[in-house]
C-alpha cells in the first residue's frame, strides 16, 4: 500500500487545499507540522534537499510535489 506524507503549516492555506485533496482522493496519509514539530522539519529538509516551500508530499519515501498548484508558505 503506498505510504503519503504530507509536510505543512496550520496556517498555510496549499497545505490545507492538499489536505482537502489527498482526502478527496481517498488517500490515507500522516500530516507533519513542520513548525511545531522540529525533527519532522528536519526530516522534510533532508527529503526535499533543502526545500523549504510547503507543502510538501511525499510517496514511498520520494518527494512528488512540492507546493500546490504552484504556490506555496516558506517556512
Amino acid at each position: 500500500m503506498t505510504k503519503f506524507e504530507l509536510f505543512g503549516t496550520k496556517g498555510c492555506p496549499y497545505t490545507q487545499e492538499m489536505r482537502e485533496w489527498l482526502e478527496w482522493k481517498g488517500h490515507d496519509y500522516v500530516e507533519y507540522d513542520v513548525e511545531l514539530d522540529r525533527e519532522a522539519r528536519t526530516r522534510m529538509l533532508a527529503i526535499s534537499g533543502g526545500q523549504r516551500t510547503v507543502p510538501i508530499l511525499v510517496e514511498d519515501g520520494d518527494v512528488v510535489q512540492i507546493g500546490w498548484q504552484g504556490r506555496g508558505c516558506v517556512v
